[in-house]
């Protein structure tokens, strides 16, 4: 069985990365429930039912081989008309970034957009989005932990360019990191 954070690759094929990535989904849009990368097995985990009134605006997971500074994959979320099961590999493209401090650390979510959904595909860059479709987004990062007693400070929207820095970044962490026996899950 591959795993999903450490065998597949983070390129699509004929495309440059960090512009285009693929990504693996673990939450579908519109589900209140939270899953995460068990990192050991690979499989998913429930992590919780989301306390609040309030439900993922987007398909939710990870870009393979990355490391963000709190430790896991690096977040993305990507656009799409319809809900994309967990555990599946998608073709997306960086349209923009919104960091959150979470717990006291920098939390990055890169936005994207699926590269074979015939809508949001055309979108090139966050500022293309209606303006409500990031209210909505950053609604919901204030107020899901809320009713857990936790609390989030969710900046605004931010260009592609930083996206794709810190996609970068998070690729040479998570390189960096295995070379030198770090990463959690795999076997040394």
């Amino acid at each position: 069985m591959i795993h999903p954070w450490h065998d597949v690759t983070p390129a699509c094929e004929g495309r440059e990365l960090p512009q285009e990535f693929q990504a693996v989904i673990e939450i579908p849009k519109g589900s209140r429930n939270k899953y995460e990368l068990d990192k050991g097995s690979g499989l998913l985990r429930i992590d919780r039912v989301l306390s609040s009134a309030v439900h993922y605006p987007a398909n939710y997971g990870f870009i393979p081989q990355t490391l963000a500074e709190d430790d896991d994959p690096l977040d993305v979320l990507v656009y799409c008309t319809e809900e994309i099961p967990p555990l599946t590999i998608c073709r997306a493209r960086a349209v923009g970034v919104m960091t959150m401090i979470d717990q006291g650390q920098p939390d990055h979510k890169v936005i994207a957009v699926l590269q074979d959904d015939p809508i949001y595909s055309e979108f090139q860059t966050a500022t293309h989005f209606p303006k409500h479709i990031f209210k909505m987004l950053r609604q919901f990062f204030e107020e899901y932990k809320n009713l857990e007693g936790k609390q989030v400070a969710v900046d605004e929207m931010q260009p592609v360019e930083l996206a794709y820095q810190v996609i970068e970044d998070s690729l040479t962490r998570y390189w960096k990191s295995r070379q030198k026996g770090e990463i959690k899950g795999l076997v040394v």
